[in-house]
């Protein structure tokens, strides 16, 4: 067997120092905090180390603190993960450290697992800034079932970076299907009533940057966080092109859901709502003015809030104790598209990553929408002509 060495060393922008070195049973580089920012303390801690292992007495199974992990699978994978994903990874651990509070990642067996779903379902009582109101809160199956999606991933890379022998058995809730949509497509009427209830809740003011806000989501089918970076000029994200023939979107690796550069077709209709900006107008952020009331930056907490708020307002309901959200417009835009284009075409429109997730939500949804169409082609028949005409005319 080689000679067991334990290596020191501190990452870029971390605090404490880590020791590497390759597991004597296995042979794979493992890592493992030395919980210290001193380089001596650090080095007294690898000797310890290195003597363990020589002496076999170290095992992997050594608990590994919960902070420790939390600081490794941030930095290391949800780092190179979309913002959005990596703003969920986060509110997960935070919910995980305020239901369970595990010290350690063994800490979090079956056991604690469980109860940590049990504390998700409970009811929790919120107060809404705006009014100081007090609501109870319940989440979701769909919701619960994004946290334990989350934190399974993250149990399968300990596991993979030798931090875990084993991943605990997780069970999903049933019932959270992942082929079903968590609201709905809203209907152009009910899009109508938000926009004439813009202005209750973001006040007169703000009420023209809102609407044409709203009317940028309703026609371009963007996410809403993509909608908030959306530029005129800014190339190093996702961005407005008007220059070619026909209007594009060029989205950075950095701001897409698909971490790929692209450029992808943009909808008539997107197109005609920015022809109408002036020129001279058309410089950084495209929906300028969606702002934080509170500390003026642009935050996409911020702005589903306030739709959700406007959705309300509006009386739009898109499930059980549900009101329209923002993405409920991007549904909209996808379920009007999926009646006009094929699959492939309909899946660049909505930036999605495999077709399958098309497929899922917006081909063969609107059976209402098919059936209206089969039979007004079936009306340009003539009424007088008998089942056996019509079979041979087609």
């Amino acid at each position: 067997m080689s000679e067991i060495k334990v290596y020191v060393f501190r990452r870029k922008g971390r605090k404490n120092f880590e020791a590497e070195f390759r597991d004597p049973r296995t042979g794979r580089k493992t890592t493992r905090s030395l919980k210290t920012p001193l380089k001596r303390e650090a080095d007294r801690k690898a000797g310890q180390l290195e003597k363990e292992l020589r002496e076999g007495q170290w095992k992997a199974t050594r608990n590994v603190g919960w902070k420790d992990f939390r600081e490794r699978y941030e930095s290391e994978v949800a780092s190179g993960l979309a913002l959005r994903t990596a703003d969920k990874i986060r509110t997960v651990f935070n919910s995980i450290e305020d239901l369970i509070g595990p010290a350690t990642l063994q800490a979090l067996d079956s056991g604690a697992i469980s109860q940590y779903q049990v504390k998700l379902r409970t009811p929790v009582q919120k107060k809404v800034a705006k009014t100081k109101e007090v609501r109870t809160v319940t989440r979701s199956k769909a919701t619960i079932s994004g946290y334990l999606a989350h934190l399974k991933a993250s149990l399968n890379w300990a596991k993979d970076q030798d931090l875990l022998l084993e991943v605990p058995r997780i069970r999903m809730p049933e019932g959270a299907s992942k082929g079903r949509m968590k609201g709905r497509p809203i209907t152009t009427e009910e899009f109508e009533r938000m926009l004439a209830n813009t202005e209750k809740e973001v006040g007169e003011d703000q009420a023209k940057s809102w609407k044409f806000f709203l009317r940028g989501l309703w026609w371009s089918g963007l996410r809403i966080g993509e909608a908030i970076r959306l530029s005129w000029t800014d190339d190093r994200e996702l961005m407005v092109d008007l220059s070619g023939k026909r209007p594009m979107f060029r989205i950075h690796a950095e701001a897409e859901k698909g971490r790929k550069d692209r450029i992808l077709p943009m909808a008539p209709e997107f197109a005609q709502l920015l022809e109408q900006v002036p020129e001279d107008q058309r410089e950084g952020f495209v929906f300028d003015t969606v702002l934080s009331r509170n500390t003026g930056k642009r935050r996409t907490d911020t702005a589903t809030k306030t739709i959700s708020a406007i959705g309300k307002a509006a009386n739009v309901k898109t499930g059980p104790d549900k009101t329209a959200t923002a993405h409920d417009l991007r549904r909209a835009f996808g379920l009007r598209w999926s009646q006009r284009v094929m699959p492939p075409i309909l899946q660049l429109m909505m930036r999605h990553e495999n077709i399958s997730t098309t497929q899922r939500f917006y081909v063969g949804r609107d059976a209402q929408a098919a059936a209206e169409a089969i039979w007004s082609a079936f009306s340009d028949i003539p009424s007088d002509t008998p089942p056996s005409a019509v079979t041979d005319t087609l």
